[in-house]
């Protein structure tokens, strides 16, 4: 698949700005499914300074230093994408989750030197972030999916299918403070919260799962046309399977991704791929305004 991808952040302030410090994470990853050409970033006011990084977990950052006073920020990033069919493990892997949640222990052995490096960087993933710490309720949430022995991809997609059918997609009901237990107990949120569920929930039982950023192309109605920003920022997880790696999951569209999935970055949560943070002198309250396409190219 071919896209072109769109996201315009707009922040309109009551009082000017007289200087803004920013990160910036919007330019997406290159993966062996997704390559990325073309790609503008546009800043406005033009920064002072401007550089760009790799973050401790890879993602793509853009420092922006903007000295001129302004009432308003804009930045645009415009992207053509080619994606492809991601690999995916065999839903029939015998080997149990208990046996996942062991080699994710300190301590374990592994014949496979590859495999225990991996099992090393992966445990950073079971351990609480910011927005997620581990709870005895999200393991029991769990555990009704993960019951003993049961092969790991099998209750891996079983949890997937839960979160989205027992849960209700609303965007008025959380904020980005919204603590996950909260989700939990009123069966409903946004992306973001059941990304978060999930993630809790599989750390909870020593499991390793991150924070995947990014966008999805929506499609309209038959016979309705796709109107320009429409489209918007979506959230999924990985899931470490040691031997194979990363597998992913949407629990919001009880799916795993394909191509039309377009891949921004990782974290532990939602902290730690923000797109668009900084600090700044003046401003007063603010108006935010997001506009986001991910149109096919033929």
């Amino acid at each position: 698949m071919k896209y072109l991808l769109r996201h315009t952040t707009r922040y309109d302030y009551s009082n000017s700005v007289t200087l803004s410090h920013n990160e910036a994470r919007l330019l997406l990853r290159d993966l062996p499914w997704q390559k990325c050409e073309n790609t503008r970033l546009m800043i406005d006011p033009q920064p002072l300074r401007q550089h760009e990084r790799r973050d401790f977990f890879g993602n793509r950052v853009v420092y922006f230093a903007i000295q001129d006073i302004h009432d308003s920020l804009e930045v645009t990033v415009e992207s053509q994408v080619t994606t492809q069919p991601r690999p995916q493990p065999d839903a029939g892997m015998i080997t149990s989750w208990e046996t996942v949640a062991e080699q994710l222990t300190p301590g374990s052995h592994h014949h496979n030197p590859v495999t225990e490096a991996a099992c090393l960087e992966a445990r950073l993933f079971t351990l609480d972030s910011p927005f997620i710490p581990r709870q005895p309720e999200l393991a029991d949430f769990a555990l009704e999916s993960f019951t003993p022995g049961r092969p790991m991809i099998e209750a891996l997609l079983h949890l997937n299918n839960r979160i989205f059918s027992e849960f209700k997609y609303d965007p008025e009901f959380s904020t980005l403070a919204t603590p996950v237990l909260d989700v939990l107990h009123n069966r409903k949120g946004v992306c973001q919260d059941f990304a978060h569920l999930a993630i809790g929930a599989l750390r909870s039982i020593g499991l390793a799962a991150r924070y995947v950023s990014g966008y999805l192309e929506t499609l309209p109605p038959p016979g309705v046309e796709k109107l320009l920003g429409a489209d918007a920022s979506h959230a999924w997880l990985g899931v470490f399977i040691p031997g194979w790696g990363w597998m992913e999951i949407d629990p919001t569209n009880g799916s795993t991704p394909s191509e039309r999935y377009l891949t921004l970055g990782w974290g532990r949560d939602y902290a730690d791929v923000t797109p668009l943070k900084g600090v700044m002198n003046g401003g007063g309250a603010h108006e935010l305004h997001v506009a986001v396409d991910v149109l096919p190219v033929s």
